[in-house]
């Protein structure tokens, strides 16, 4: 311990005696190393020596190291890129990054919960109440056959596409409000107003319908919004999107998924379509496994930026299937919204108004056309003399495609139709006529409805296409 002190000491008058400075102001020089000196100044004299040789080596790894750093950052590429062109470098890619964030903010980083806060406003609930024909109970027994008219309700949901200068515009799917007696809208604030048909195109399964503006309360008016319209034409497979609808007719609800295909087709009973020449002539749709259940037909399927870019429309239901909903894509549908946005709103009308074209008719389904060469439409069997058909000329054997501009493929669409057409008015109706060859020309007449208690029935002597035959 003694010897350690007193090197620890040495030490210290050695750093003493180097940087002292005498009286007369001058530097004390330390010592050269020459020869071995013996004693006690050689052993000063070994101190400073590894001293020195320390700091030598300390300042030799110093500036390796300097000049290595010093090397990376002041090297110039091909470019011809400096250290101070490289720290330039670092805050772009940095900028960058961020700039990434922001398109990947944009894209999809939003809470569900922000969607659906931002969404909810602008989708409805829809109520369809309609009188049904139904067999009675004692026909279950084997008594009597009458059917008895019974009220049936149902639900769906819509989307508050627009408005004009007296009604707030909503779409759905056509299947939700087809048959109906009265429509209603419920908002987001809880108030049902009634609602009436705008437009309907079954083809595409879609209709608008509109409740008058002045209807519709000021507090309401505040709380509702009309929805934006995103484009499905640039949606990715694995995008997620957010499902909003009346959910079995509870109320609104959320769920949540992700763009399983796109450009989807199905066949008449939800069945995809996977061979070209099928699909070819089929609509389109996008597949999503977010929940859709019976009631959020006609509700959005929304991206993550809030845009609605599908309507909602149907949904595979099988032991065998799982998360397989459709939904109609906007931007193949756009232009159709659009049309039927500006059709004339149109209410069921009153029994004693009731309109007849005057013609027994029926549909031409797909096998027919295949058999027959007849196109699809309602084949007309009979015209009833001096009805608005029989003075419209239109003859039996042609083959009604368009009623009021609107596509008509089965029977059952011109009845729909005929409920909101009052005897008297004028509508423009489509056909196709036989030709040679097995040909067929277009034609659009103009036929005046005639009162449907009026019309009489006449004989059928039809191919035989279907022998449920009806008068229209």
């Amino acid at each position: 311990m003694f010897e350690y002190q007193n090197n620890n000491y040495e030490n210290r008058n050695q750093m003493y005696d180097y940087y002292h400075m005498p009286e007369n102001g001058e530097p004390v020089s330390p010592k050269p190393s020459g020869h071995k000196k013996s004693g006690k100044a050689g052993r000063l004299a070994k101190k400073i020596g590894a001293i020195t040789l320390s700091a030598a080596l300390f300042g030799s790894v110093a500036a390796g190291s300097f000049q290595a750093v010093n090397t990376l950052i002041s090297h110039t590429d091909a470019s011809g890129e400096t250290a101070s062109a490289i720290a330039q470098n670092t805050n772009a890619s940095l900028l960058k990054a961020a700039a990434l964030s922001d398109t990947a903010l944009a894209k999809g980083s939003l809470d569900v919960s922000d969607i659906a806060e931002t969404v909810m406003p602008s989708i409805v609930s829809i109520t369809n109440k309609s009188v049904q024909e139904v067999q009675n109970y004692f026909s279950m027994f084997g008594y009597g056959g009458q059917t008895v008219p019974q009220e049936t309700e149902s639900r769906g949901s819509g989307i508050i596409i627009g408005k004009n200068d007296t009604e707030l515009l909503i779409v759905t799917n056509n299947h939700v409000i087809e048959n109906a007696d009265t429509l209603s809208a419920g908002f987001v604030d809880n108030r049902v107003y009634e609602a009436n048909v705008k437009g309907t195109d079954p083809a595409n399964d879609l209709a608008v319908i509109a409740v008058p503006l002045e209807s519709i309360s000021a507090d309401t008016m505040s709380q509702i919004a009309v929805a934006s319209i995103g484009d499905s034409d640039s949606l990715k497979v694995g995008e997620q999107v957010v499902a909003i609808g009346n959910a079995l007719g509870y109320g609104q609800s959320v769920t949540t998924g992700i763009v399983s295909a796109t450009n989807r087709t199905m066949g008449s009973n939800t069945e995809v379509v996977n061979t070209s020449s099928q699909a070819e002539d089929l609509p389109t749709y996008i597949q999503t496994d977010a929940a859709i259940n019976p009631g959020n037909s006609g509700g959005a399927l929304v991206n993550m930026k809030g845009e609605v870019i599908g309507i909602n429309s149907a949904k595979m239901a099988s032991t065998e299937v799982e998360g397989m909903g459709y939904a109609i894509p906007m931007s193949r549908v756009s232009d159709i919204i659009e049309t039927l946005m500006n059709e004339t709103t149109r209410s069921k009308v009153s029994a004693d108004q009731k309109s007849s074209i005057g013609i027994t008719g029926l549909t031409v389904n797909e096998s027919v056309n295949s058999i027959y060469g007849i196109p699809s439409g309602v084949y007309v069997a009979e015209v009833t003399e001096g009805s608005g058909a029989d003075k419209a000329g239109i003859r039996k054997g042609y083959v009604i495609t368009k009623f009021d501009g609107k596509t008509i493929t089965e029977i059952q669409e011109l009845t729909e139709l005929l409920q909101y057409y009052p005897a008297g008015e004028t509508v423009e109706i489509t056909v196709k006529i036989p030709a040679t060859g097995g040909n067929y020309s277009e034609k659009t007449l103009s036929v005046t409805l005639g009162s449907a208690k009026n019309t009489q029935s006449g004989t059928e002597e039809a191919p035989q296409i279907n022998k449920d035959a009806s008068i229209y």
